[in-house]
């Protein structure tokens, strides 16, 4: 089961940004410079070290062209490809 609360008791906050800027492309810096942060902020955000503001969540999703709750999410996300091809396959 995973870890529902950080040693601090806030709830944990999962996030999709550094697949997201894989994914088109964008190094921190750009991201950064996007959304109007130092480019540490973004690392910081990727390993679940900082929370962001409300604003800044949704600064990043804007960024993205997606719903705030499609790049963070309290719970774990599902990986893409049990997303896209249905329940998760046992390897061999």
């Amino acid at each position: 089961m995973p870890r529902l609360t950080d040693n601090k008791g806030e709830p944990e906050l999962y996030t999709r940004i550094g697949l997201l800027r894989a994914e088109r492309g964008m190094s921190r810096k750009e991201l950064a410079d996007a959304v109007g942060v130092h480019y540490q902020t973004i690392g910081y955000l990727e390993r679940g070290e900082y929370r962001p503001s409300v604003v800044l969540a949704m600064r990043i999703a804007a960024v993205f062209g997606l719903p705030v709750e499609a790049v963070f999410s309290l719970e774990p996300f599902r990986p893409l490809s049990e997303q896209v091809y249905g329940e998760r396959k046992e390897m061999a």
